[in-house]
C-alpha cells in the first residue's frame, strides 16, 4: 500500500473517532490489530506538540515518535523486530473497512 493512501486512511479513521483528553487541544484515536503473535497498538495524537503515534507491542511501549517520516521509519523497525505482528495491507485495510 503506498503511504499517502496509509496517511489518508489514518487520518479518516482519526476524524471518525477521535476523543478528546478533556481540554480540546488533545485529541486522539486507538487502532488495536490482533494477531496470533500479539497485539499492536497504534496511538495517534494531534496536540499543540503536533501529530503524535505511540506504537504498543502486547501492553508495553516500544516507540512514541512525532510526524508521519518518523511513523514509517519505526513501524519499518517494528515490522522487523516482530514480522508476524505487522502487516501493512491488513492494518490499513481493516481501518479502511471501518470508516
Amino acid at each position: 500500500m503506498q503511504r499517502n493512501e496509509i496517511e489518508r486512511i489514518f487520518e479518516a479513521y482519526f476524524e471518525k473517532y477521535k476523543k478528546t483528553e478533556g481540554d480540546r487541544t488533545s485529541w486522539s484515536t486507538v487502532w488495536l490489530e490482533t494477531a496470533p503473535a500479539g497485539v499492536l497498538e497504534l496511538n495517534m495524537t494531534k496536540c499543540p506538540r503536533g501529530l503524535t503515534f505511540k506504537i504498543f507491542v502486547n501492553k508495553k511501549k516500544e516507540a512514541e515518535v512525532i510526524g508521519w517520516d518518523a511513523f514509517f521509519e519505526t513501524m519499518n523497525q517494528i515490522s522487523k523486530k516482530y514480522p508476524s505482528l505487522y502487516d501493512e495491507e491488513k492494518v490499513f485495510s481493516d481501518m479502511s473497512f471501518v470508516i
